[in-house]
């Protein structure tokens, strides 16, 4: 079971400001990547870490060095391969030409943004062009990123996905669209006009999908799709 009550986190120094949450486990310790908000409510990424998943501790943000991160980053996806943390994140306030962006690190702290960010945003022919909500899992032999983004009139939000050979560095000549249109979108009552924050785990040769459905407080509960 899962004692969730004593397993508070949150950001003292950004406004008590934390969502968004990505865990990955490298050398012993979990690192904790999430949404922070930053001075003129801008969105950053923080990081934390500890030893038994209860015990957090803040030690640092991923800078804003990047002209495409002018207005902000958020939502973090991260995995680690091969000893080091892929971490993949949103530019932030950019509407329609938010993307997905892709960092390395080998002490899950410092990372090595890549030199071709922003690395994917879908085609136009099926959507705004809008990626956001990166979330990556390994299956069949690659890696797969699934992504929120809009219709072309920006009111219907829906997940779309790509992947990229585990060797390719994950560039932005890496990828290649899963298909041309939607992969997931709303289809119940309760999903609203949006589903996005895709969260996802591999079993028994299977991906399976937990989702956010409807636009935040309309209410937004919590799906499943395999």
């Amino acid at each position: 079971g899962i004692e969730g009550r004593n397993m508070l986190f949150t950001n003292k120094a950004r406004g008590n400001f934390a969502k968004d949450p990505a865990v990955v486990k490298l050398n012993g310790i979990y690192y904790l990547y999430y949404s922070i908000m930053l001075p003129g409510n801008k969105f950053g990424v923080g990081i934390a870490t500890s030893a038994d998943m209860e015990q957090w501790e803040n030690i640092g943000e991923v800078p804003l060095e990047e002209e495409y991160e002018k207005n902000g980053i958020a939502a973090p996806g991260a995995i680690v391969l091969q000893d080091e943390v892929h971490l993949f994140y949103q530019t932030y306030g950019n509407w329609r030409e938010d993307a997905i962006c892709h960092a390395v690190s080998k002490d899950g702290v410092h990372f090595v943004k890549n030199a071709s960010n922003p690395v994917f945003s879908p085609s136009k022919e099926w959507c705004c062009g809008r990626a956001i909500d990166a979330d990556v899992c390994i299956f069949d032999g690659k890696l797969y990123l699934y992504f929120a983004t809009r219709d072309k009139e920006m009111k219907i939000q829906k997940i779309g996905g790509a992947c990229a050979e585990l060797d390719s560095g994950f560039g932005k000549d890496a990828w290649a669209e899963l298909a041309l249109h939607t992969l997931l979108e709303p289809e119940l009552p309760w999903e609203g006009e949006c589903i996005e924050a895709p969260a996802t785990l591999v079993r028994n040769g299977k991906i399976y999908m937990f989702y956010g459905g409807s636009y935040n407080c309309t209410p937004q509960q919590i799906g499943c799709a395999v």
